[in-house]
């Protein structure tokens, strides 16, 4: 009698029970895609706040390189002062540049404020001292960075001292945060969507408990009668990843054109994107697995009970 090969009789069997799942699915289709929407936005909760803390980093990345420390120098200082602390402050190695602003300058730019131009034609004179705007060189550390702040209060021709990246700390600090919320949402979610799977694994593993019956008796294996879940609550999470996929990419869209127009004010040097395609790709596939998991676990503790393992 001629044997069919191992490899013939494992595909045969897998195929049978992938139709057996996604037929399971398909007896019921209101309740499947309940199921699959409810998983489906769980699961594009904590890829939202992802993509919102991407974009935020990106933003505050991107300001960073901007940003720079004022030094508001002494109302009698005059521009040969401010030249020559700029001549010394640009000999620092953690200085790579260091910008003169001159008090007409910055009355310039307060008048083009709205609501400014009246009351500053009004004033007898300029009251505004001369500026240096010291921008740090790209790598240091915030340690650095305070501690050249630090050196710059104690120069003599120095009224004020501005630090516009202390912002940054704060900033990274909200994304530390926001990221570990993130992370620990994700988590909760997985376990939902797994009880979410395992409950309705269980509910049909119930339904068709003289089926399985019968499997048993002509006997079938424990792993032979568990499969068909185990595929039933792969493509419950597989669609719940795709549904999640699907409203990320409409969130995205829905935010476009206000980012395209925050990113046109700023001239083009804040970028905002979304997840990568890696991500989108993984996010079914993950899904995929806590739905075999939830399955798995669903149908073990069934069989186990039933004394079939």
């Amino acid at each position: 009698m001629h044997r069919r090969p191992r490899v013939a009789v494992w595909r045969e069997q897998h195929t049978w029970c992938l139709r057996a799942g996604l037929r399971a699915l398909a007896a019921r289709p209101f309740g499947t895609a309940l199921t699959v929407l409810v998983l489906g936005f769980a699961l594009a909760l904590p890829l939202s706040f992802y993509l919102l803390l991407a974009n935020v980093q990106r933003l505050g990345g991107a300001l960073s390189q901007s940003q720079s420390i004022s030094v508001f120098l002494k109302s009698n200082a005059d521009a040969r002062v401010a030249d020559a602390l700029a001549a010394q402050l640009r000999s620092r190695v953690e200085v790579a540049e260091v910008t003169v602003e001159s008090p007409a300058q910055g009355l310039s730019e307060l008048g083009a404020v709205q609501g400014f131009g009246d009351a500053l034609h009004a004033l007898p004179d300029n009251p505004l001292p001369f500026v240096l705007l010291v921008q740090p060189k790209n790598g240091l550390a915030r340690a650095q960075i305070d501690a050249l702040v630090a050196d710059l209060r104690t120069l003599p021709q120095i009224d004020l001292v501005q630090d516009n990246g202390a912002w940054r700390v704060r900033l990274d600090a909200l994304i530390a945060l926001g990221a570990r919320i993130t992370l620990l949402l994700a988590a909760l979610l997985a376990i939902a969507a797994l009880g979410v799977v395992g409950n309705t694994v269980r509910l049909d593993i119930r339904a068709r408990a003289d089926e399985i019956a019968v499997q048993r008796l002509v006997g079938a294996s424990a792993a032979f009668v568990r499969r068909p879940y185990l595929y039933e609550g792969a493509c419950y999470g597989l669609l719940a990843g795709l549904v999640a996929v699907a409203l990320l990419l409409a969130l995205e869209a829905g935010v476009a054109a206000p980012t395209r127009a925050l990113a046109a004010s700023y001239s083009g040097r804040i970028v905002f994107g979304g997840l990568s395609a890696a991500v989108l790709t993984l996010v079914p596939l993950a899904a995929a697995l806590l739905g075999w998991m939830g399955a798995f676990l669903a149908s073990t503790r069934y069989l186990l009970r039933s004394s079939f393992v």
